[in-house]
């Protein structure tokens, strides 16, 4: 009977791993979207914000994600990394080169959840 439990707490301990990776990466998704909004607009100062929100649930995702989900978790960490850096810059190809890192970062992402 101890086995049985023991099995079943672990397994419930996997699953809630599991959600929990989900919802950040649902929200690390939903700020680069919006990231990439605001960069297409060329408004660096609010996707930086959303950038940074997004890193925030990139890398709690990335803490609980195993295997290829930790390597586009990784990614994405890197890409919003890159974009709140150029989005912190004044000019079009700042604006330009952050919204790119945040369309990566949103590609990894996708790909990191599924």
């Amino acid at each position: 009977m101890k086995k049985i439990t023991l099995i079943g707490a672990a397994l419930m301990g996997l699953l809630s791993v599991a959600v929990v990776a989900e919802e950040h990466a649902d929200e690390a998704l939903k700020h680069t979207n919006m990231a990439i909004q605001y960069g297409k607009a060329e408004h660096n100062a609010i996707l930086t914000t959303h950038a940074k929100e997004a890193l925030i649930h990139a890398k709690a995702a990335a803490r609980v994600a195993s295997g290829e989900s930790k390597t586009h978790m990784d990614a994405a960490v890197k890409s919003l990394e890159a974009s709140i850096e150029h989005g912190k810059m004044k000019g079009k190809d700042h604006a330009k080169a952050a919204t790119k890192a945040a369309e990566e970062a949103a590609a990894h992402i996708k790909a990191g959840n599924q």
